[in-house]
């Protein structure tokens, strides 16, 4: 009777759960730095999309109006770690050019009519609220100057005459691409 009456002894050891709980542990410990990765990759990438567009929205008006148009810094600050409703300050208007939704990155263009112009745009998109070029993305488009191998310096001073930064350089020579107009644009600190 004593045989029948026996406890069952089935289950998990502690060291059996202590293991399980160490394998999730080193598998978080992986993952987490790669998701993180992606998202600044992903955030960044609104930046290159809405420079190609404002490109497309710059050559259209030229074709139809025979001149560049420049627009001020929108919306008015960097956003931080969130995204922010999109204000136009001035320009992206007459382009005929707006985000969709909201956006992590202020945008800019500085237009010589007719003739050349920079696309900036800047977002602090870890949020530390830091003006220190090396934690911003900046991303440009630098239209040079007929057939010269410069164009104008950017809203956003970190996009310069020369062009957006060249990946196999790492200088700023890259004209008429969108790109990172500084070098640590684009990198993630994981």
């Amino acid at each position: 009777m004593s045989k029948l009456i026996r406890k069952s002894n089935k289950g998990f050891t502690l060291i059996e759960l202590m293991i399980v709980v160490a394998i999730i542990g080193i598998l978080a410990a992986i993952a987490i730095p790669n998701f993180l990765r992606f998202q600044l990759k992903a955030k960044s990438s609104e930046g290159k999309v809405n420079i190609a567009a404002i490109r497309t929205a710059q050559e259209s008006y030229l074709a139809e109006f025979g001149t560049y148009v420049p627009a001020a810094v929108s919306p008015a600050a960097v956003p931080g770690s969130s995204k922010v409703v999109f204000v136009d300050a001035g320009g992206f208007d007459t382009l005929g050019w707006a985000p969709e939704g909201q956006v992590f990155f202020q945008y800019g263009v500085f237009a010589v009519a007719g003739t050349n112009y920079t696309i900036s745009a800047s977002a602090d998109i870890d949020g530390d609220g830091a003006t220190d070029a090396a934690v911003r993305q900046f991303w440009g488009y630098v239209k040079p100057l007929g057939t010269s191998a410069e164009g104008s310096i950017g809203v956003h001073t970190q996009c310069v005459a020369a062009g957006v930064i060249d990946p196999t350089t790492s200088l700023p020579t890259v004209l008429n691409t969108v790109g990172r107009c500084t070098e640590d644009s684009g990198q993630s600190v994981f």
